[in-house]
């Protein structure tokens, strides 16, 4: 099973069933990762799980690789980036989108 991750600004669209996530969340107030745990529930929440394929995006592929290193960190291991992110998918023709 796959799952969708964005980082994308608001208002400029997502992949159908894509949770949105921003990487500043990631980081506590000195500029660090959040505990391990605490980044882990805060994915879990989100729908994130062990044995699941998350896939992160953002608008050009830049700010989804902080969510890649958050979720490792989290122990949530094998997620992967889709380098073309957000500016790809909407340039697909006839590709499904909210935006």
């Amino acid at each position: 099973m796959t799952q969708w991750a964005t980082t994308t600004r608001a208002g400029a669209g997502h992949i159908p069933g894509a949770r949105s996530v921003h990487w500043r969340d990631n980081l506590r107030a000195d500029g660090r990762f959040e505990a391990a745990a605490d980044l882990r529930a805060r994915y879990e929440q989100l729908g994130v799980r062990t044995g699941r394929t998350a896939i992160v995006y953002c608008g050009s592929g830049m700010s989804a690789c902080h969510d890649l290193l958050a979720l490792e960190v989290a122990g949530l291991f094998g997620a992967r980036l889709y380098p073309g992110s957000w500016r790809e998918w909407a340039a697909a023709e006839g590709a499904p989108g909210s935006r």
